[in-house]
């Protein structure tokens, strides 16, 4: 194992290396002990911790499909979720746990809610996801979810269980919803979600398909009490996309629709929005001829590390929380396990649980931001030096192959800037694995799509690097009229979200980037860095 070093960051008085911000820091650095490794910039090999401090993942196994709700009597947030272990039964996996949190970043497990069948032949030998919620009329909790076994009659079909304490749980064995009854697949009958709509029913939709086939589409059922349901109707879905995950919800004047892409594309494979000025307005959003949100991104939230997110609002402030996924492979350069992710470059199911902020605007349109307490936990300032440059000079990062690097991060970090660009055509990055001796490091790239647009791309830059990595791509977005990017960068091990102007979020799963040098990066034209601050949690 190799031996950890307690020490203090120094300041570097070296050719090249200026001090940006001043500072006092300790950190952990993996290697010789007699060695100063804050004064160096060769690139080596971390491994994540057991467990995440941001980004929530149990010790053993990872994270699937978050079912979030705001628990009033315990005054903190719920998120359930489907466990995922690397080596699941055959036929029965994905139990649900959950976790407890009053911010969105820090988490108490509740470890296992509710267990998977008790046999290979029943129906919820295998549980799929679904959602949890508190009915005050009766003091119960909810939970409906998909049972999920291909040896029963029906491979998919809607359950529930209920609690008067959210600590014992009562299947109830008697009640099921099976799709064939009311014209839909047997086959795809899943992630089942209530809310309450403008007739002070509850709804439930239900993400399925037509017996006869056809493209996807939601089931809807009505319900008075939340125990017996009616069948309501179909609305479509897009196209013959399934819509998974769906979360429908009134915040302020508006209603929304959040769900889950799942084509296998590079481009669709995220999750996005509808809206509309009533429940009615939503449901006819969909179908043949979308009205994509005028957001500039068609409803685009994140990237795709991003998956099967869903909200929850505790009155004030609503987050929304889905998984970050892991990547498949062992050594970063042996296996380029950092421009993979599981079978043909998809990215693999399940990870650690990411959290961020619903901003609102003025138009209703959505974007993601980071959560409030964020930066309240990343507090511990850290000296931030340039240990190599090219092109650089008082800020400005000028010509091809511009960068600055600096000196090695932590663990956990929390990096800020403000860049601006010279001109509307101006192509900058952030590049994390990287030291003075890397033959391949990753950037996320601030990409001009045309004069007006942005999409952040993520690259395998160096000698030996592959480009441009389509398994993790961005999205379309506006750029800012005075050319002014306010860049917050969380990371937590191997996962990193970058926010850009509250009107950008990109999610991605980077391995090596702890204890490593990053550098600020230019492609032709010029930028002026500004204000760089790195922090660490104490």
């Amino acid at each position: 194992m190799a031996i950890m070093k307690k020490y203090m960051y120094v300041m570097v008085c070296a050719l090249f290396c200026t001090t940006i911000t001043t500072a006092c820091s300790d950190d952990d650095i993996v290697g010789d002990p007699d060695k100063d490794w804050g004064g160096t910039t060769e690139r080596f090999i971390p491994t994540d911790e057991a467990g995440f401090s941001t980004y929530y993942k149990p010790a053993i196994g990872r994270v699937g499909d978050p079912m979030p709700f705001y628990d009033q009597k315990a005054g903190a947030f719920r998120v359930l979720y489907l466990q995922e272990y690397t080596n699941n039964q055959a036929f029965r996996y994905h139990p649900i746990w959950a976790v407890q949190t009053s911010d969105g970043c820090n988490y108490e497990s509740l470890g296992e809610i509710l267990p998977v069948g008790t046999n290979d032949y029943q129906q919820d030998a295998a549980l799929g996801t679904g959602c949890c919620y508190y009915n005050e009329k009766d003091g119960l909790y909810y939970i409906y979810y998909t049972g999920h076994n291909p040896r029963c009659k029906y491979t998919e079909a809607v359950m529930r269980a209920t609690s008067p304490d959210f600590k014992t749980w009562t299947k109830d064995d008697l009640w099921q919803l099976n799709g064939p009854d009311f014209g839909y697949s047997s086959v795809d009958f899943r992630d089942p979600q209530v809310f309450v709509a403008e007739d002070g029913l509850y709804h439930m939709v239900i993400a399925t398909k037509p017996s006869y086939g056809g493209d996807p589409v939601y089931a809807e059922f009505t319900s008075s009490d939340m125990k017996t349901w009616q069948h309501a109707g179909r609305f479509p879905m897009i196209w013959d996309r399934m819509l998974e995950c769906p979360d429908i919800f009134k915040m302020g004047n508006y209603w929304y629709l959040v769900y889950s892409e799942s084509v296998r594309t590079s481009w669709s494979r995220k999750v996005k929005y509808m809206m509309a000025t009533s429940y009615e307005g939503l449901k006819a959003c969909l179908g043949g001829s979308p009205a994509w949100p005028q957001d500039g991104h068609e409803g685009v939230l994140d990237s795709r590390a991003f998956y099967a997110g869903k909200t929850a609002s505790n009155g004030t402030d609503r987050y929304i929380w889905g998984w970050c996924p892991f990547r498949s492979g062992g050594n970063i350069d042996e296996m380029n396990v950092n421009v993979g992710g599981g079978d043909g470059n998809e990215p693999n199911w399940s990870g650690a649980l990411v959290c961020h902020k619903i901003i609102q605007h003025d138009n209703g349109t959505l974007t993601l931001g980071e959560v409030p307490a964020m930066a309240a936990k990343y507090n511990k300032s850290q000296t931030v030096t340039v240990m190599q440059s090219n092109g650089y000079s008082n800020g400005v990062l000028s010509g091809n192959d511009a960068y600055a690097l600096f000196n090695r991060l932590g663990v956990h970090n929390h990096i800020s800037m403000t860049v601006k660009t010279s001109n509307n055509w101006d192509k900058f990055g952030i590049s994390f694995v990287r030291g003075s001796d890397a033959e391949k490091y990753y950037t996320v790239v601030v990409n001009p799509e045309d004069e007006n647009h942005r999409k952040v791309n993520f690259e395998q830059e160096g000698p030996q690097g592959k480009g441009f990595i389509d398994g993790i791509d961005g999205y379309w977005f506006e750029r800012p009229s005075d050319n002014t990017y306010h860049i917050d960068i969380y990371t937590d091990n191997s996962v990193m979200v970058m926010y850009i102007n509250d009107n950008v979020c990109y999610t991605n799963r980077i391995y090596g980037i702890q204890k490593n040098c990053w550098s600020i990066n230019n492609y032709g034209g010029s930028i002026s860095v500004s204000d760089v601050t790195v922090s660490q949690i104490k």
